[in-house]
């Protein structure tokens, strides 16, 4: 292992859909290279939501350094700014101390903002926000879609109608600024050091075998505590339109809480919503980081010796 304090500064990113296995190869990895992993994903950064985002167990958090998991309530927004800044800075510091930082995580913007920068963009006016949301409310998201197409084609073709967090933010740049969230974007990033080197790394299962697995895990979920974990949720009194309300399994346990379903149909739909996303995981991260090393398989162990020497190849490097 290189001195990271005076070497140029690797991180190694290891991503890919949910239930692929992505933490315990962070954790194999960190282990194997003196390393501490920082979250990637927008969900695990919740402190109330440790069971129905799979948030790293306090007894793996024990095993290892876990940075930037369970840190902010879910009454707060948190942004793709603030997530970057906040990882840059956990970077600095676990190459200070010597130690390989570990990346891993589902939220593919996190990635693509570490590892290209963020776009320089002014802030927009709030009141665009407000008439944003309510045209929104009132006309729905396809209809919102049609006209960004028309404005932002090139953001439009990377986000889906139905994200309309994503949705709102590229036609309130485009309304605020006159020009596209695309525009700014190819102006020139900020905010990632020069002297970081990435080597992302992407768990990319065949679909039948992953969806299994969202569905088995799941369903241990609920056993080990999701429902009792949604019902604290919901005593909160929160906006249902905030980040966290909106984590898979949330809004369908509150459905059988409200009498509205079975807790067999929760599960099953929650299951479902969570296969579609990691069917759009899977195609944006193999159209987004093309320069990814894949292994097209879920992680065990029986990948380590290929993954380790990979690994050692880039930090000796």
């Amino acid at each position: 292992m290189p001195d990271l304090k005076t070497s140029t500064k690797p991180v190694v990113l290891i991503a890919g859909p949910t239930a692929s296995g992505k933490s315990s190869m962070a954790m194999d990895v960190a282990e194997e290279f003196d390393g501490q992993i920082i979250n990637a994903d927008s969900m695990q950064v919740y402190k109330e939501l440790r069971i129905v985002t799979a948030r790293p167990s306090e007894a793996d958090e024990a095993r290892l350094p876990h940075k930037m998991y369970g840190m902010i309530s879910v009454a707060q927004s948190w942004s793709v700014g603030q997530w970057q800044a906040m990882a840059v800075e956990e970077i600095a510091a676990c190459h200070a101390a010597g130690k390989l930082p570990v990346v891993t995580g589902g939220t593919g913007l996190y990635f693509k903002a570490l590892m290209e920068g963020l776009a320089d963009i002014p802030v927009a006016d709030p009141e665009i926000r407000q008439n944003l949301t309510a045209r929104l409310d009132k006309e729905g998201c396809e209809v919102l879609h049609e006209e960004l197409k028309k404005v932002d084609a090139i953001t439009a073709e990377r986000i889906f109608p139905t994200d309309t967090q994503r949705l709102l933010r590229a036609l309130e740049i485009y309304q605020s600024t006159g020009r596209s969230q695309s525009d700014w974007i190819a102006d020139g990033n900020q905010g990632v050091p020069d002297d970081l080197r990435f080597l992302p790394l992407i768990l990319q299962p065949p679909r039948e075998q992953l969806y299994e697995k969202i569905d088995q895990r799941f369903g241990a979920m609920v056993k080990e505590g999701a429902l009792e974990e949604v019902r604290a949720l919901s005593k909160l009194g929160l906006d249902p339109s905030l980040p966290a309300m909106k984590a898979v399994g949330v809004r369908e346990l509150l459905a059988y809480e409200a009498g509205e379903c079975s807790l067999e149909q929760s599960i099953a739909k929650a299951q479902k919503i969570s296969r579609n996303y990691a069917k759009r995981q899977l195609t944006w991260f193999r159209n987004q980081i093309p320069e990814g090393k894949s292994y097209f398989a879920q992680y065990s162990e029986s990948l380590r010796p290929e993954i380790f020497a990979f690994i050692r190849q880039f930090v000796l490097t």
